[in-house]
């Protein structure tokens, strides 16, 4: 019960003794964005400089369609889960998750099948268009339209193959010329070491390039069904 009208402003909740009214001031400080009171390091800006161009890339393979606005954030999200996968899979005793089918048809499959839906939904006679191409003989036309269906189909398995079988060969490669080394001489080891170092920094290439080739194509399966 108070006393008088001003003990509404003494902190009196406390928890383990510490003053909880005075908890306000610094949640304050939380709300307030970052980018007001701390200096951008090297990492976030190389971070958002990649984000701005694949950004201003998937915006101009998708096209000007208001429909497709806020897309480029989706793939660009993809793109992000698969790099950081695999790189973290180059650093010894981590589990490389993007070399496995579960995760990366998980990761296919399911894109694949909202651009299936939503083409096949609303805009019924483009994705009719698209299985015989512009200029095929009306005799071929029965042919196209089961290779075209066909290559469509495949389309989330070869995302998914393409990605796994890249980051498996490589890790395997290592794998094989690492387990050579107790077998080898002094001399023959400095080559080993060399060679893998080489080929580790090929995997570091390798891992973003598959990254942003699976980003790529799905921007353009998605532009396909516009």
């Amino acid at each position: 019960m108070m006393t008088n009208l001003f003990s509404t402003f003494e902190p009196m909740s406390s928890v383990l003794n510490l003053p909880t009214n005075w908890l306000s001031t610094f949640i304050g400080i939380v709300l307030i964005p970052s980018m007001f009171w701390l200096i951008p390091t090297r990492y976030s800006i190389v971070w958002t400089k990649i984000n701005n161009t694949l950004h201003n890339e998937f915006k101009t393979l998708l096209g000007n369609n208001s429909v497709n606005n806020g897309s480029t954030f989706i793939f660009i999200s993809v793109f992000s889960l698969i790099v950081f996968n695999n790189f973290m899979g180059l650093f010894p005793y981590i589990f490389t998750s993007s070399s496995h089918m579960v995760f990366t048809l998980s990761l296919a499959l399911p894109l694949w099948l909202s651009f299936m839906i939503y083409g096949w939904t609303n805009h019924t006679q483009h994705m009719l268009a698209h299985l015989v191409p512009q200029g095929t003989p009306p005799v071929l036309m029965p042919f196209m339209v089961c290779i075209e269906t066909i290559s469509n189909m495949i389309r989330p398995g070869t995302l998914a193959v393409r990605l796994a079988a890249n980051m498996i060969a490589g890790h395997l490669l290592l794998t094989l010329m690492g387990n050579t080394g107790p077998q080898l001489t002094y001399s023959i080891m400095t080559i080993l070491i060399t060679a893998q170092v080489a080929l580790l920094v090929l995997e570091s290439a390798v891992a973003m390039i598959q990254s942003y080739v699976f980003a790529v194509l799905s921007t353009l399966y998605s532009s396909e069904v516009n």
